[in-house]
């Protein structure tokens, strides 16, 4: 979160945020609200003060003598606390709102981020592994049809067991997907990364720490009622990223400059209600309402987190490079920045198989397969994660930055096309080899049960 002092001292930064985030809120409400409480907490030290020195002379009075006077004094002193009394509720009801206010308040992007109004003013910074494409069959099949017919992914067993949006792998594709998990697991190690495994249910406070609440409650899956807009700080979700129980680890905690930079990496299942909303994003595993995802958070010093970004940026490459898979940099602009970025960017890979309008001059389409972002000390100010340079320094907040490394199904997608022979299997890269056991090719599985006789 931003702040009081830095809305207060630069509202019109601010302003010019909400309008580049499109985040409605009622900024002038947010400041009259401030001024009176700061105006009450002033006037609440005067009689505080005026209180104290009454009482003080209460006593001096009785010992002098001077019985009305002091039976004055200790009228007024009645009089200051019950005015003091007030003055204090009302001053609590406005930090409250005040509180709940500042929560609604976006990151302030960096000078550096593009300025634009929605994705199509994202700006492409490079592409990567297009120089040496493999050779693609003349029509690539979709994953979703793949899928099927090689028997590896089960669409309408998953709607049946749980509903639209889940799915089922099955055989060399759920081998396909614990092998990339532990790929990349093993590749952050690598790179420094401590393993995580975190708890999947997270509580409000924690949703709220990262930034997914108040405002994002209808794309969580509450695990007891329906979402709602009221909700207590212990009612528990089913995470949508391993970044809410990753970074609110230290939620309410002052680390050691020693400790810093500190690079985590989790595994989990990820629970979103969002779906696709149109085309094919509604067929196959692009969006799906449970996914698995690598993570990785960082917490680092605030002088350092423009440097860590595009480290945690290389990291997160990496994977693909080593998969041997095209891809692409996007830098977000403003309209498309979230709420909670100060700045973004994406890693999206090329997948042959649709048709989107959106691919290379190859075709396909482009897949968002991590977004890496740097948060400046927005999470931690609202999780209270600070630091400090030494044993007897006063704590300062750090900063916060993440990046998927990478989100599983998608990248499943883009090996199923990209990796596709014309006999319609699927050739596994060299680096997930050792990982499925030496299987070299993915060539299908017979169909089980009944229904696989068809009309016989």
């Amino acid at each position: 979160m931003l702040s009081r002092q830095f809305v207060r001292e630069n509202p019109e930064t601010v302003r010019a945020a909400l309008e580049q985030k499109g985040v409605d809120v009622d900024l002038d409400r947010l400041l009259a609200v401030d001024e009176e409480w700061r105006e009450l907490k002033s006037r609440g030290d005067d009689l505080r003060h005026e209180r104290n020195e009454v009482s003080s002379r209460i006593g001096e009075l009785k010992q002098s003598g001077e019985e009305e006077a002091a039976q004055e004094a200790i009228e007024r002193s009645s009089e200051l606390k019950a005015e003091l009394q007030e003055v204090e509720a009302r001053a609590d009801e406005l930090e409250a709102e005040l509180e709940r206010r500042l929560l609604e308040l976006p990151q302030i992007p960096q000078d550096s981020v593009p300025v634009g109004a929605d994705e199509s003013e994202n700006v492409e910074r490079r592409r990567e592994g297009f120089d040496d494409l493999r050779g693609l069959p003349e029509t690539v099949v979709p994953h979703y049809d793949l899928g099927e017919e090689l028997e590896i992914l089960d669409f309408d067993r998953g709607a049946k067991v749980s509903g639209g949006g889940f799915y089922f792998a099955k055989g060399d594709g759920a081998r396909l997907e614990h092998a990339l998990v532990q790929f990349m697991l093993d590749v952050h190690r690598e790179q420094g990364y401590r393993d995580v495994f975190p708890p999947i249910p997270v509580n409000s406070a924690s949703m709220r720490g990262t930034g997914q609440f108040p405002k994002f409650t209808e794309d969580a899956y509450r695990i007891e009622g329906d979402n709602a807009d009221e909700y207590d700080d212990e009612d528990l979700w089913l995470l949508p990223t391993a970044e809410v129980p990753v970074t609110n680890m230290h939620r309410d905690e002052i680390l050691l400059s020693e400790d810093l930079p500190l690079k985590y990496q989790a595994y989990s299942p990820n629970f979103r209600q969002e779906a696709g909303e149109h085309g094919t994003e509604t067929r196959g595993i692009v969006r799906v309402h449970q996914f698995n995802k690598v993570e990785m958070v960082n917490f680092v010093k605030p002088e350092a987190s423009d440097e860590r970004f595009e480290g945690l940026l290389d990291e997160a490459e990496e994977v693909l490079r080593r998969l041997d898979l095209p891809y692409r940099i996007l830098e977000m602009c403003t309209g498309d920045l979230g709420f909670t970025q100060a700045k973004k960017y994406d890693i999206e890979v090329w997948a042959p198989g649709d048709d989107m309008d959106d691919g290379p001059e190859q075709g396909g389409r482009w897949l968002e397969v991590s977004s890496v972002s740097n948060f400046g000390d927005f999470q931690a100010r609202r999780a209270g994660i600070r630091y400090r340079e030494e044993h007897h320094e006063s704590a300062d907040y750090l900063h916060t930055l993440n990046g998927s490394g990478l989100a599983v199904p998608r990248i499943v997608v883009a090996i199923l096309e990209y990796y596709q022979n014309d006999d319609g299997t699927v050739d596994v890269p060299e680096a997930l080899r050792p990982y499925m056991g030496g299987t070299s090719v993915i060539d299908g599985h017979d169909a089980v049960g009944e229904s696989a006789l068809g009309d016989e």
